[in-house]
């Protein structure tokens, strides 16, 4: 996005925070302008989302085009659509494309590993997984890329960037890993929070700045992620091994996304790094970038 348009979205949320708080508690138009921004920030995700309903409504098996090239044509289109509205830039298209290629592989190996499958018919698929299904990691990393840029965030006290780096490697390869070798997931579950314990995602709503931190937005993220799972099997897009149509996904994907979380967000600051701060408070930082 340009520094145009970067202008033109600030002054835009400012006067929406400023008609909210003239008409509602401080607390309640901040949590407001916060949940509008999140779903700006995840319009990618949500429009991927609303298509996968209606075409799960809508799409009959003796259509010419398979409802999973649709979906892929559709993902496509989105993509093009929000670089052509300046709503993406190519840097953030680069985080988007090795979420692509990282979540297509992990895609090809479940799907042969029989963790789960795409039950519909389609002439664009590659071991059995269609390739619309990279767009679905795709999402996150455009949510992650665009709500960093939307809230203005830093994270600190970041601790050593190759520790991170390192956590992210044992947790992909562990995705994989555990098929063959013993499953050390609750050992990285407790990496996470002993390497991210202190660290703070600092994020600004108008002129304020708050914080969370990155393990409870980790937790909150991934159980989000988690409803988006059970609208993709509740439209038979995809559904896990012994998994009935209609069936909620376990609870314990939960755990899987949280870890993969970290990976994503790791991916994000290769492109990211100016958002990482070694210090406890970078509020000053983040005013002297605002200017």
């Amino acid at each position: 996005m340009n520094n145009k348009n970067s202008n033109r979205t600030r002054r835009l949320e400012r006067r929406l925070g400023d008609r909210m708080r003239a008409h509602l508690p401080l607390a309640l138009s901040e949590f407001t302008m916060f949940t509008l921004k999140q779903g700006w920030a995840a319009i990618f995700g949500i429009l991927l989302l609303g298509g996968l309903i209606v075409t799960g409504w809508i799409w009959q098996p003796d259509w010419v085009l398979a409802r999973y090239d649709a979906l892929l044509i559709y993902a496509l289109a989105l993509q093009a659509l929000l670089l052509a509205a300046d709503m993406e830039s190519w840097r953030e298209v680069r985080v988007i494309l090795l979420f692509h290629l990282t979540g297509t592989a992990m895609e090809i190996f479940k799907v042969q590993a029989g963790s789960w499958g795409y039950p519909g018919g389609g002439a664009i698929k590659l071991y059995d997984v269609p390739l619309f299904s990279g767009f679905m990691y795709a999402a996150v990393g455009s949510y992650m890329a665009r709500v960093i840029r939307l809230f203005d965030m830093r994270f600190a006290p970041y601790p050593p960037f190759w520790t991170t780096v390192l956590l992210a490697t044992a947790i992909y390869g562990n995705f994989y890993a555990h098929h063959f070798l013993a499953d050390i997931r609750l050992g990285l579950f407790a990496a996470t929070v002993l390497l991210f314990a202190r660290t703070r995602i600092w994020f600004r709503i108008g002129e304020r700045l708050y914080w969370m931190p990155l393990p409870l937005a980790a937790f909150l993220s991934s159980f989000f992620l988690w409803l988006a799972e059970n609208i993709g099997t509740s439209t038979k897009t995809w559904l896990y091994n012994g998994q009935a149509s209609g069936e909620w996904v376990s609870l314990a994907k939960m755990g899987s996304w949280y870890l993969l979380l970290y990976v994503s967000f790791v991916t994000v600051t290769l492109v990211f790094r100016e958002a990482l701060s070694p210090v406890a408070a970078p509020a000053r930082q983040m005013e002297n970038a605002r200017q």
